[in-house]
């Protein structure tokens, strides 16, 4: 064992030298931005096949005359399914694949698990196969950019290249996803906060094209939504795409405020799995039997609206439900799952289950152009607008708005349905929903928890580069200290051992309690006759400022600035000193990192 072990380090090792010694940064970047965009490709496809699969098998019989029953079980044993496998298998956290990455990118280096490469895929295929009411986007990013982190461990890039790498995952799932290359771009642009240089710019391209074209290889020309435009835009309906961008950015912040309201209720349950599976599981069987449109991605149901252009067309969305026959209820069942997706999204995944937000926000924002321009039409207010394509903009205002990225929205709905001739109203609901959405919320769905936190990386450099540093990489430990009930001479001894101009001092516990500054007791350390008349007690001082050792670099920053002070100690939550942070060190660090940054 030991010589295999010894022979494949020596093989590495002898790869690594050779890239080294024949091929720059720039150029291996380049080559490995294609393996990571066709290795994206492959997950992608294999995870909607898998998908298609198991649904096929599960719901191949089902009638779609009247409700099945069937509904109320596959969507639970799905959830138990996959939360077994995280708990038993993977046994690591995979929900939030999108957070996961921003989080990896602003603390760990751009360092993704390895079982990332693979966990999250199997895992959502189980949930969104079973019913699960969930999108395979946030997964397959995951996968892609594990893929391109885990390259680039190998061959021992540095955190930069990690960090492009990783973009060039994401970018090259969305690419796959929807074979939309230019989406994948302004994804990873937008949401995952790469900034757009030269150095950054081809390699990204490099995978989305790549991951693009092996798609077509893979499934053909056929896109995920079909769309033809029978009603050109015009300018007379500006006003009726602004007022749809403002009820896009509405419907997003319901969709955000109601998904932390139900991930909170979970997350008190974390400790209690199976407590979760009953609550998930009757909440997300129970929404689906009622409006089967929920079941799974319900990229089927977006299609029907897609392509709809009489009552009959869009009836078919009521069925396999209990509202077949009804077409009179059309705009009630329309609302009604509107209203209710964030519900089963957020029971899928607070169950157990896996999957992202990606193609729920495209589904409720197809759901709401398409009763936006139903209601408009019913009532007859200004001109006609055609209910499929405001079914399309609506899927591009709410993936603007939940996501903060216009951008995205805009190239990835005009690439997957072929619509750059509706470019322009495009550009009018994703604008009008982002601006809406931020007055309420200033993130994004996946950005938001770590920006709580003090970790969201962002387009605004030094801010970026304060995310990135470590904290706990600049804490110096090696410190001598001493208790309040130290006689002076014990610590004169200390001092002539000491280092630094302050000396901390501790109780039995650790517990910070003040420091002695050496150049303010000048005026009795000389004078023996003192020794054992003063204790460190009667000579110490209390700390100007303490920094905690999970605040962000960031507020250490605006601490030093405070008090001008050239070292901070750094307590735990109970106030024990871990150690000091110097000034002169991380302003040094602070000016390498804004240089490595700004380099092509």
């Amino acid at each position: 064992m030991e010589v295999v072990v010894e022979e494949k380090s020596s093989w590495k090792k002898k790869l690594i030298n050779w890239r080294d010694e024949h091929v720059n940064d720039k150029q291996f970047t380049l080559f490995l931005a294609f393996f990571v965009g066709f290795f994206a490709s492959v997950a992608a496809f294999l995870l909607h096949w898998l998908i298609r699969e198991i649904q096929l098998l599960l719901t191949a019989g089902f009638s779609y005359t009247s409700a099945n029953w069937l509904y109320l079980v596959f969507p639970v044993i799905g959830i138990f399914l996959t939360s077994v496998f995280v708990r038993r298998i993977v046994r690591d956290n995979i929900s939030h694949g999108i957070t996961r990455i921003l989080y990896a990118m602003s603390s760990k280096q751009s360092r993704l698990k390895k079982h990332n490469c693979w966990s999250s895929l199997i895992a959502s295929a189980i949930t969104i196969g079973f019913g699960g009411s969930v999108g395979a986007e946030a997964p397959i990013v995951l996968t892609g950019s594990a893929i391109g982190s885990a390259l680039g461990q190998f061959f021992k890039m540095d955190s930069k290249r990690l960090m492009l790498l990783v973009g060039c995952g994401a970018a090259g799932a969305i690419a796959g996803i929807f074979k939309a290359p230019i989406a994948g771009l302004v994804f990873t642009l937008e949401v995952l906060m790469v900034d757009l240089t030269m150095a950054s710019l081809l390699p990204i391209l490099t995978a989305s094209v790549t991951a693009t074209c092996f798609t077509y290889l893979f499934v053909g020309s056929d896109s995920l939504f079909s769309f033809h435009l029978d009603d050109a835009w015009n300018v007379e309906r500006v006003p009726a795409c602004i007022l749809l961008g403002l009820f896009c950015g509405l419907i997003s912040w319901y969709f955000i405020r109601m998904t932390n309201i139900c991930e909170d209720m979970f997350s008190r349950m974390k400790d209690k799995p199976y407590a979760k599976l009953l609550v998930g599981g009757l909440m997300l069987s129970s929404l689906i039997f009622f409006f089967p449109s929920l079941y799974g991605e319900g990229y089927s149901a977006l299609n029907i609206l897609l392509n709809g252009k009489t009552e009959a067309d869009w009836n078919v969305i009521l069925y396999n439900s209990m509202f077949y026959g009804h077409g009179d209820m059309l705009v009630f069942y329309i609302a009604l799952v509107l209203m209710t997706k964030v519900f089963a999204t957020s029971a899928t995944n607070g169950g157990g289950g896996c999957g992202g937000t990606f193609a729920p926000s495209l589904f409720i924002g197809g759901f709401g152009g398409f009763l936006f321009s139903r209601i408009w039409n019913m009532n007859q207010i200004g001109v006609y607008i055609p209910e499929k394509n405001f079914t399309l903009l609506g899927m591009g205002g709410v993936m603007a708005g939940v996501m903060h990225a216009p951008l995205t929205g805009i190239f990835l709905i005009a690439e997957i349905t072929g619509g750059y001739q509706l470019l322009i109203p495009l550009i009018i609901v994703a604008v009008s929903s982002v601006i809406t959405i931020s007055i309420f919320e200033p993130h994004s769905i996946y950005a938001m928890r770590l920006a709580r936190e003090g970790k969201l990386i962002t387009h605004h450099t030094d801010h970026s580069v304060l995310t990135l540093m470590s904290l706990s990489s600049v804490i110096e430990r090696d410190y001598l200290s001493v208790n309040p009930e130290m006689p002076m001479g014990q610590l004169v001894h200390v001092i002539s051992q000491s280092h630094t101009n302050f000396i901390p001092v501790l109780d039995e516990a650790g517990t910070l309690l003040g420091e002695v500054d050496i150049t303010n007791i000048r005026h009795v350390i000389f004078r023996t006759e003192l020794y054992q008349k003063f204790q460190v007690s009667q000579v110490m001082s209390q700390v100007k400022e303490t920094v905690g050792v999970n605040d962000p670099m960031e507020d250490a920053m605006r601490k030093f600035e405070a008090t001008n002070a050239e070292f901070l100690p750094v307590v735990d939550v109970e106030n024990r000193l871990v150690g000091y942070i110097s000034r002169t060190r991380i302003y040094s660090m602070y000016r390498t990192m804004v240089a490595d940054l700004s380099a092509e």
